[in-house]
């Protein structure tokens, strides 16, 4: 099975994305997958595959794409990758999609669709490997067109599956894109990849794979609907029959608060009292009171409207007056930037701000924190709340997609249930968002009744144990149909 992507965590990670096309393909060999991953050669990546060998040389008649090399290497975890090395297209600084300054690349979908066609070529065969898979799985909008390519090379001996993993971005590009595509004029047309006049690269995988899978139960059921189809819910509820929800997972080896070397303590469900330390820790690293008297809520997020971090925003008075300490690990909207700088800057007592990454921080927030917040408006899986819940830090979130499907709220049946992990608000409102963390709070002080909430998260398995055995099915079920 080939596994095309635009990420590869950890060589090129902007989001969940990237940490899924680690995790996964390593998942699926250990249940006995041959799979290799397929990822464009940006800076990053050559430099991780630097004495990489060349088992490819890709150059399409008539010049659709520039010449490409294709490069074999392997993952930390050991999964063998392939890279297209391509400079003029992948040798650039910024992120994978936009430049320095945050605007997209005007040549993505030449980058992209490169990607997407050589990703087709492996599946059906490339000279100078010997390797063929019987199922090529594509990722969001930047290998969309990989069924595209299949689909019109009318091939039997390859399947595809199409995973969304963010909906509301699309890979949309001017109609007249297509001659540089190297697809066919037909292509072109309410049931290929046109969308509103323009090309959809999302479309495109939706229209032609043989299999669609998203990241959680709910959001497969969500995006076929108005609100969270994002243009395309008609077109996913009319493919519903073969559109799966298979939640994602994560490494437990890389965030197990036994073992992780980022904290300032180690602890597990039976030494929680250790987890302290790491409260005082944070505390001390982002220059708040290093106190216990009151929780310390926790955020690691993109901060965009999506993330729903705008309605913290909204409460940041009253969740000051709980009393409760804020700390804030992210980057995005420049606005929300801005706002949560201000924020920290006039109430140093209470909320700490760090606009941008830190692997090592965000560890210690989850482990530090006492209570942490995703209001997401909308939520495909999620990887933070499964990260809280590993490390006995209750979630509150909002109930949606991954969310809906990992959190469940507490209230006395779910813990006389012994089922209760969290705490979960519907509409995406301040108001909402608040009544959630008042309730955490009340519940945080009940020392009784918090260990019992952290011990319930904590025994859950969210490794890819479960979702990398509904991927083996689903692989077995097309290739049995082929």
């Amino acid at each position: 099975m080939l596994f095309a992507a635009a990420e590869l965590a950890p060589w090129m990670k902007t989001g969940g994305l990237g940490e899924v096309a680690a995790t996964l393909p390593a998942a699926l060999r250990a249940a006995g997958v041959d799979v290799r991953v397929l990822v464009p050669a940006y800076r990053s990546v050559r430099e991780a595959l630097r004495g990489a060998r060349v088992v490819a040389e890709v150059t399409q008649p008539g010049g659709a794409y520039p010449p490409a090399l294709l490069l074999a290497g392997a993952t930390p975890a050991g999964v063998p990758v392939f890279a297209v090395d391509c400079p003029a297209l992948y040798a650039r600084g910024g992120d994978p999609y936009c430049d320095a300054a945050g605007h997209d690349w005007p040549d993505n979908h030449l980058r992209f669709g490169l990607l997407s066609k050589i990703a087709a070529l492996v599946a059906l065969g490339l000279p100078g490997i010997e390797w063929v898979p019987h199922i090529l799985h594509c990722n969001d909008w930047h290998t969309g067109l990989g069924p595209a390519y299949l689909h019109f090379a009318a091939v039997a001996h390859v399947r595809s599956v199409f995973t969304i993993h963010n909906i509301a971005y699309q890979g949309i590009f001017p109609g007249d894109t297509l001659d540089q595509l190297a697809l066919p004029p037909r292509a072109f047309a309410m049931d290929g990849v046109e969308f509103h006049g323009k090309l959809s690269f999302l479309k495109a995988g939706i229209q032609y794979a043989d299999a669609l899978t998203t990241v959680s139960p709910t959001h497969a059921r969500e995006i076929q609907g108005e609100q969270l189809g994002f243009g395309l819910g008609g077109l996913l509820h009319q493919r519903a029959g073969v559109l799966t929800g298979i939640l994602n997972g994560f490494d437990p080896g890389q965030w197990n608060p036994a073992t992780d070397a980022h904290l300032a303590q180690r602890y597990d469900g039976g030494t929680l009292e250790a987890k302290a330390a790491n409260k005082s820790a944070l505390q001390r690293r982002l220059r708040l009171p290093v106190t216990d008297d009151m929780p310390l809520l926790g955020v690691v997020s993109r901060l965009t409207h999506q993330k729903g971090l705008d309605l913290l925003l909204a409460v940041a008075r009253e969740v000051r007056e709980l009393p409760a300490q804020l700390a804030v690990l992210g980057s995005g909207d420049k606005a929300l930037e801005r706002q949560f700088s201000v924020l920290a800057r006039a109430h140093p007592q209470r909320c700490a701000a760090v606009i941008g990454f830190d692997e090592a921080l965000a560890h210690l927030i989850e482990a530090g924190a006492d209570i942490f917040v995703m209001p997401s408006r909308f939520e495909p899986c999620g990887l933070n709340q499964m990260y809280s819940l590993r490390y006995g830090t209750p979630p509150v979130v909002r109930a949606t997609g991954g969310l809906a499907d990992t959190v469940v709220d507490c209230d006395e049946t779910t813990l006389a249930a012994g089922t209760a992990n969290g705490f979960v608000f519907t509409g995406p409102t301040p108001q909402g968002l608040l009544a959630a963390l008042r309730r955490a709070v009340i519940a945080w002080r009940d020392r009784a009744r918090w260990r019992q909430l952290q011990r319930n998260g904590m025994r859950a398995d969210f490794s890819w144990r479960a979702g990398a055995q509904r991927y083996c099915e689903l692989y077995r079920a097309l290739v049995v149909a082929a």
